[in-house]
């Protein structure tokens, strides 16, 4: 087992802080959720990421246990995994997020008040390595619009997309009030949209246009607009609303513009993540699709603002990954879900903070068997014996005081030649070099390019270094 950029040890679970304090029961219901759609995989090939297909077995255990109490739980994840706590390379914590399904005020018609459009994903929208209709998240390839019959060029970016780019070619999901909405359900990757007569429209993310994710919060903090420290989804909805036209110069900072999908879901029914799956509030979490698979169990531990800003809650749970994102990068790397509406917001919106990465590991697996392999250098030598064998640098051969030193000499020692090599001093007393020359000979010198003797007593006792 390899995770790709990452550090990590074996623990045992007696040494988690807050393992056994968690409700081990609701990580297991979410966990039974992923395994839906891995237990009934059939002759999959082997995943090129570390943990592969080895979330089979346990699934396939869970599948068939229905479990009511969270010892029982506990007892079944410490039975079928193996605790490693992981890191980023050179880290000693990972980093989280938090995210949440926002609920928005909207339209099906465009009105005066309801006049930004929620698009779909556009026909002429063609991913690389990916057919035309796929769904999920094409992230991993370059996206193109195509010109013609052959044609490919990058797809609009969100400055073109937002003066009309593709306006009037029936695209339109729904209309929303604000710029700001819109890019705050593009940020969190769904939304619930309540229309005029009680109705709830629920979107989910489908395509993007290509172009990197840029954190509006980060340019607000290089600007010196926000601090750091006071940094938040409301901070920057409040500057947004407050500054309308810089919210419209900031937005197009971020080129990065997503199209959504209409899914049939109804007000109890929670987002569905990238797993296929609905997230469950609490317990689900995304992350680097291109290291971790769906499903994977990770124990996070730590302290978060939960009650305020200001609180420091403690903070340990087992979480289930069944999401992804654009600015989700690294092995110890994680949005928690928190849910729909303000609340969740609210809490999700002031979460950026270091916790612990613990993640779980099939027993199937031996996380490590590359270390056995892993070649140790030799002990260091105790300091009695190092002391009767000191290392130290020879010195160079000391120079005759009656030679003068040519200035261009000094620099032919180095990388770089004089421009024009001086001739021989016809003073300098070479025969005291004579014997040394006789016993180490030098190298045959460049035609054409006398020497003076500074620079071949250098090169001398370079050669007879590293002879």
């Amino acid at each position: 087992m390899q995770v790709n950029g990452s550090q990590y040890e074996p623990l045992t679970w007696a040494s988690i802080p807050g393992w056994n304090d968690d409700d081990h029961l609701a990580a297991y219901k979410a966990f039974r959720t992923s395994c839906k759609p891995i237990a009934a995989q059939q002759g999959v090939p082997p995943d090129s990421k570390a943990l592969g297909s080895s979330l089979r077995d346990p699934c396939r255990i869970a599948k068939g246990l229905e479990l009511a109490d969270t010892a029982k739980a506990k007892d079944f994840f410490e039975q079928n995994f193996v605790p490693l706590r992981i890191s980023r390379l050179g880290e000693d914590a990972g980093f989280v997020t938090g995210y949440y399904e926002p609920v928005l005020d909207g339209s099906r018609t465009q009105t005066d008040v309801y006049n930004v459009p929620v698009y779909r994903r556009p026909s002429n929208l063609f991913v690389r390595g990916k057919t035309q209709n796929s769904t999920g998240l094409p992230n991993g390839g370059q996206v193109f619009r195509k010109i013609g019959r052959r044609k490919l060029v990058p797809y609009y970016d969100r400055a073109a997309i937002e003066d009309g780019a593709i306006a009037g070619r029936g695209l339109e999901i729904a209309w929303l009030k604000s710029s700001t909405d819109l890019l705050f359900a593009q940020i969190q990757g769904s939304a619930r949209i309540k229309l005029p007569d009680g109705a709830t429209l629920r979107i989910n993310y489908d395509a993007h246009n290509g172009y990197p994710y840029t954190a509006v919060g980060r340019v607000l903090i290089d600007r010196g607009i926000i601090p750091k420290d006071q940094m938040s989804m409301q901070k920057i909805r409040e500057w947004m609303d407050q500054n309308p036209d810089g919210a419209k110069e900031l937005r197009r900072q971020n080129r990065s513009y997503v199209f959504f999908r209409e899914v049939p879901l109804s007000d109890k029914d929670e987002a569905v993540g990238a797993q296929g799956v609905p997230l469950t509030p609490g317990r689900s979490i995304a992350v680097d699709k291109a290291l971790h698979v769906y499903g994977t169990p990770f124990f996070i531990e730590g302290e978060l603002p939960i009650e305020s800003e200001q609180s420091k809650t403690p903070f340990h749970r087992l979480m289930i990954a069944q999401d992804t994102g654009s600015a989700i990068v690294g092995p110890a790397r994680a949005d928690l879900y928190f849910g729909a509406g303000a609340d969740a917001g609210k809490v999700s919106g002031r979460l950026r903070h270091n916790m612990q990465f613990v993640m779980l590991v099939p027993k199937g697996l031996d996380p490590i068997a590359r270390g056995r392999k892993l070649p140790v250098p030799d002990e260091r030598p105790s300091a009695k014996i190092a002391k009767l064998f000191p290392q130290t640098d020879p010195q160079p051969t000391a120079k005759p005081a009656d030679v003068p030193v040519a200035p261009a000499a000094k620099s032919a020692t180095k990388d770089t030649a004089p421009a024009t090599p001086p001739a021989p001093a016809a003073t300098a007393p070479v025969a005291q070099a004579a014997p040394v020359a006789q016993a180490v000979p030098l190298p045959e010198a460049r035609p054409n390019i006398p020497q003076p003797p500074e620079q071949r007593r250098t090169r001398r006792y370079r050669h007879h270094r590293y002879k």
